[in-house]
């Protein structure tokens, strides 16, 4: 039987920080929409899925993936690693990936890049990021896992961190697991100065904005055509600038031994 990958996309209503944020209107279509129609440009076979929760409000999640035609896991609300687990083995995935619902700006070119490396080297890796460490612009996250990694994520996992965020207990422990981590061959380290994410509403106006900019001319529009416009037009990284370099690492850092205070920061100007 051919190898199965899927890629999960966690989705809710309920951020604590900006509630609704994935379904917020960009150029007539969701957040999520949009971030969707970005994962279908990648060239490897795939199957996505909308993993959400089962609180009445993510109704809205599922209603989205089924008119985008994208299959639909409604699991737990806070613990993000046993919905992913559940979402994997529904649709009997043998690799899995985790792209965040967060990141509708991701580049499908840098996506295929980390897919590439993995599958280049089959067996050698369990599991794959393009963040540890990071060096692309934040929000163009992506961690492929075989099965049998994220099944053992889940057995063993046991800290709030590791469920909420789902890949923790891989990355915090490299003597259980094969690592691999595919830097931004540019040679640059931009996931501290840049930001593609949402958490804010400064966030959603930004992307807005560079979808409004860029899309109508090439809806496949990459990560160097987002920073050619920030060159061209520093009004609109101005947008969200403020909170670059923001993460959840800086509420954990007493707990994760592989993040430093340089890899977050630690204060919101």
């Amino acid at each position: 039987m051919p190898i199965k990958t899927v890629i999960v996309v966690q989705a809710r209503m309920s951020s604590s920080r900006f509630p609704g944020k994935v379904m917020m209107p960009v150029i007539g279509k969701s957040l999520l929409y949009r971030m969707v129609e970005r994962l279908k440009m990648i060239r490897h076979e795939v199957q996505l899925i909308i993993a959400t929760s089962q609180d009445a409000v993510d109704g809205a999640i599922e209603q989205e993936a089924l008119k985008m035609g994208i299959a639909c896991y409604r699991g737990s609300l806070n613990n993000l690693l046993d919905r992913h687990y559940q979402a994997a083995m529904l649709f009997n995935a043998d690799n899995v990936v985790k792209i965040p619902s967060d990141c509708p700006l991701i580049d499908p070119d840098i996506i295929d890049d980390v897919l590439g490396f993995f599958f280049a080297n089959p067996g050698r890796y369990d599991y794959v990021s393009n963040l540890h460490p990071a060096t692309f612009p934040d929000g163009n996250d992506v961690e492929i896992m075989t099965m049998a990694c994220l099944e053992r994520t889940w057995k063993e996992a046991k800290r709030s961190l590791e469920l909420e965020h789902t890949t923790p207990y891989i990355w915090e422990n490299p003597e259980k697991f094969s690592i691999g981590n595919l830097p931004w061959n540019t040679g640059n380290d931009f996931s501290m100065s840049h930001r593609f994410t949402i958490d804010y509403e400064a966030d959603y106006q930004f992307i807005k904005r560079v979808f409004e900019e860029l899309y109508p001319e090439n809806p496949c529009f990459s990560c160097q055509d987002v920073l050619n416009l920030l060159a061209k037009k520093p009004e609109v990284y101005n947008i969200n600038a403020q909170y670059a370099g923001v993460n959840w690492y800086r509420n954990h850092l007493d707990e994760l031994t592989t993040i430093s205070a340089e890899q977050t920061k630690l204060t919101i100007s």
